[in-house]
This record gives structure tokens, sequence and C-alpha cells, in this order.
């Protein structure tokens, strides 16, 4: 009956299981600059002290793709295709496989200023990921494909957004699937430690594929609590007492 309990270590998150300290010293975050990959969504801006210079460059969105922002994201962003490669108005393609969003921004930069303008036009470009997006499954409030409005995203908040980890989710053993030119990474991560932010998936990067995997409690069906395990326990008994008298007579 008290194995079929969840305990409350299993659902409290970054536990410190060592020594408590009063006082802790910051820590510095390495986080690496994300690099493109094929089919990201890009959001590039440009503007210019007479916006009518730079009208054609920028997309604008249309009354088909109201619908959502997610919609707009996906028909108003460019999305790198399977060469690496975004269809950018006038300037052609430009291949972005590889490079930072910053790398991106001085390169259209750069050629708008040698074929196009000059310096005294004011030209300011802005190039975005059209949103974080991310895929979390299993043991959440709700699942699916996610995006936040963010640049930088970590474990925690991505799962905030979709509801919290279930009672019955395994927090110990969280999967994150991340995909790389060469292929697929499989990580796992303990969100009740207190070392969960030193882990390379800590802070997501786009396009990860999250897994929320079931405690042994929600397989056997006994209850999540000890009230809950008891009354599963009475009933069963109860129907093979009952079971047991009538075969009996």
């Amino acid at each position: 009956m008290f194995t079929s309990c969840i305990p409350t270590n299993e659902l409290i998150y970054l536990q410190n299981n060592n020594q408590k300290k009063e006082n802790q010293s910051v820590e510095q975050i390495v986080n690496k600059p994300y690099r493109i990959q094929t089919n990201d969504i890009l959001s590039i801006s440009i503007k210019a002290i007479d916006p009518k210079l730079v009208e054609i460059f920028n997309v604008t969105a249309t009354g088909s793709t109201s619908g959502s922002s997610e919609q707009a994201i996906y028909f108003n962003g460019y999305v790198v295709d399977d060469h690496g490669n975004i269809r950018f108005p006038i300037l052609g393609e430009i291949n972005v496989l590889g490079k930072t969003t910053e790398e991106i921004r001085e390169e259209v930069e750069g050629r708008l200023l040698d074929q196009y303008f000059k310096e005294e036009a004011g030209i300011f470009v802005s190039v975005k990921l059209s949103g974080f997006r991310y895929t979390i499954n299993g043991e959440v409030g709700s699942t699916g494909t996610k995006v936040i409005f963010q640049d930088k995203v970590n474990i925690l908040e991505a799962i905030a957004n979709a509801g919290d980890i279930e009672v019955t989710g395994n927090r110990k053993d969280v999967i994150v699937m991340r995909r790389f030119p060469q292929g697929n990474e499989t990580y796992h991560i303990d969100l009740t430690s207190s070392e969960a932010i030193h882990s390379p998936v800590y802070y997501l990067q786009p396009n990860d594929y999250i897994y929320v995997k079931p405690l042994k409690q929600k397989t056997w069906g006994t209850g999540r609590t000890g009230v809950e395990s008891i009354s599963t326990i009475i009933t069963l008994l109860s129907l093979a007492t009952t079971t047991y008298l009538l075969l009996k007579r």
C-alpha cells in the first residue's frame, strides 16, 4: 500500500540533497548561441529612415493568415529549406544553415549596403526565430507542439507552458530528443535534482522533443495518494470477499 503512493520527493523540482547552504554563489550560465537548421522559420524585418525605401523587403500579413499567430508565423516567415536556404525579396536565395541569427543579420545588412543603399539611408535589420518551437508529450497537462515568444527557454519554463507534469509523471527521468545535422541525440534529465541546471538540455533548443514517462504507480492503478490507494485496496478486498462467499454457497 505504501509503495503504491507517490512520495513527495518525486514531485518537487530542483531538490538539494546535500547539506543546506544559507548562501549560494551565483554561477555563470554557459549557453551557446543556436545555429539555424532546416525547417526553422525566421522573421526578418528591415527598417530605414524612409520606410518606403524598404517596403519591398518586408513581408506583410494578409487576411488569410489571421486565423492564429502560429499560422501567421508560418505564412509570413522565411522557412529554411532542405538545402539550408531562404528566399529573400530582391536578394534571392541566402544560405543560413548553421549560422546564428546575428551572423544572418550581418550578411543581409552587408548585402543591402553593398548593392542597394548608402550608409545615409539608416538601414536597420532585425533577424529572429519566429517563436521558440518545441514538442512535448507524455504525462503533462497539455501535449503537442508549443510556441513561446522568447529567445531562450529552459525546460522548466517549457513544462510550465504545457500545464506542468502530472502527479503520475516521472520527473526523475525526463527524456529530451535533440536534432543535429548528423542526426538525433537523446538525453535524460532528473528535474528533482538541483544538478539539473548543469544538464546540456536544461536550456532547450528550438525543435526539441520532450517526453515525460509515467510512474509505476499509474501502471499499477492503485492511486496517487495514500487515501486513493487505501480506497482501491478496500474495493479489491471487498470484491474478493464477495466473490469467495458467492462461490462458497
